[in-house]
């Protein structure tokens, strides 16, 4: 297991770029083999997550070219993966099970699939009671909650599902389903969670309806192969953001970073807590909105962070906890229970380790309260196996006085395989040891 030293900063400056989007990875991968045709992608995610995805769609009879620069899927149409000769491991991707099984879910063969420790803690059922619903044949752990999960599908019927949780991989796993689904399919939300899938599929030709918070498609579509550029993942920048707010004589330029509505909560959370924040250099590639973000040293101020807003920062709500430990008054941030459900249980795993810092949190049933205001002295604390404790750690290590030391960090080749590289070329230090 990888050790992760990182010391003080007087400041970060420079410009440079984000590991690609990782749920515009996943879907590139998943799209591209049902097309028809070859898909060119680049500016490739190369996670471990993202990796995973290749592999399992590999074992499905996918044909896929992997370069550092460029990636080509020939795509098989709908109705040509195979059934696959051992078990799907999906590693420790949440997007990779749960949007995998709805494609599983409409193939005329069994798949087997499963994920490390974490994975077969995640709760399947969200995903698979629709997928059963459509008249998949779906057998798992605690009647189908919890993988390894055994998959038989075909014959699907579309279904009209009231979500009760805004989930982009509820809401995809549904509509990858319907593809297959005869008739129309559609999912209605509480809130909008992230499109990345819908917008995905029209660029591949699909007809894909959507009326404020229910989206709907049309079975037996054919799908068209098309080039995908992946812009830089706001999750992953998200991290250097608040580096930016929260360091002192610091300025940071971001290219190319998704700028989708659905995920850019950070953004306006952030502003509204008062940071320098702009975005120069607009443009849509493929249907996705990116731009350059320009963040510099700022002083914050403490807001309360809840309601609709949660599911477009979901990800990003450990970092942002940071901030809110940096800023001056008190951060509330409610109706965010999913975070316990994550890689590890968000809510705990952050309160636990930002207060070995020295942090004044206190772990709601759905949230967190942070006082700020108290200066973080470094330590040595626990990623507990999850990529984006890892980076929050990582990034407090830079405001830290002295040495923090972040056991596990191996974890955060999942979603940021570079972020050592990255924070030393902007003049700061961060190590890694075995």
């Amino acid at each position: 297991m990888a050790i992760l030293s990182v010391k003080q900063t007087g400041g970060l400056i420079g410009t440079t770029d984000i590991p690609g989007d990782k749920s515009i990875s996943h879907r590139s991968i998943m799209l591209g083999a049902l097309a028809e045709g070859e898909t060119r992608i680049t500016h490739f995610l190369p996670s471990d997550d993202c990796l995973n995805t290749i592999k399992c769609f590999r074992q499905l009879g996918i044909e896929i070219d992997y370069s550092p620069s460029e990636i080509v899927v020939y795509g098989r149409g709908l109705t040509g993966l195979q059934e696959p000769t051992n078990i799907l491991d999906v590693g420790n991707s949440g997007t990779t099970i749960r949007l995998l099984s709805g494609i599983l879910a409409g193939q005329p063969f069994t798949t087997f699939i499963t994920g490390d420790d974490s994975i077969r803690q995640r709760p399947m059922e969200r995903v698979t009671r629709p997928l059963q619903q459509m008249g998949a044949q779906i057998i798992g752990r605690q009647a189908g909650n919890l993988a390894p999960l055994a998959i038989y599908g075909g014959n699907l019927k579309g279904i009209s599902f009231i979500s009760p949780v805004a989930s982009a991989q509820v809401k995809s796993a549904i509509l990858l389903a319907g593809l297959f689904a005869d008739g129309w399919t559609e999912i209605q939300e509480p809130a909008q969670s992230r499109d990345h899938t819908e917008i995905m599929m029209r660029g591949f030709g699909v007809t894909v309806e959507k009326e404020g918070l229910c989206v709907r498609l049309q079975g037996g579509q054919s799908l068209k192969a098309c080039d995908i550029q992946v812009p830089g993942d706001i999750s992953s920048a998200a991290f250097l953001l608040v580096a930016g707010c929260i360091l002192p004589n610091t300025k940071l330029v971001l290219h190319d970073i998704g700028l989708n509505p659905t995920r850019s909560g950070i953004i306006d959370v952030l502003q509204a807590m008062g940071a320098k924040l702009t975005i120069e250099n607009q443009q849509a590639s493929g249907g996705e909105l990116l731009g350059d973000i320009v963040v510099e040293s700022s002083q914050l101020q403490g807001i309360t962070i809840a309601g609709d807003i949660i599911p477009r920062l979901i990800d990003e709500i450990p970092v942002i906890a940071l901030a809110a430990a940096c800023a001056n008054g008190t951060t509330e941030i409610r109706d965010a229970a999913e975070l316990k459900v994550k890689e590890s249980n968000r809510i705990a795993t952050v309160a636990k380790e930002l207060s070995k810092l020295g942090v004044d949190i206190t772990e709601l049933d759905d949230g967190l309260k942070i006082k700020g205001g108290r200066k973080l002295q470094g330590c040595e604390v626990e990623s507990h196996g999850d990529h984006r404790i890892a980076l929050t750690l990582a990034i407090a290590g830079l405001k830290a006085a002295g040495e923090t030391i972040i056991q596990q960090a191996e974890c955060i080749d999942v979603s940021f395989p570079n972020f050592v590289r990255v924070i030393k070329q902007l003049g700061g230090e961060a190590q890694f040891h075995d």
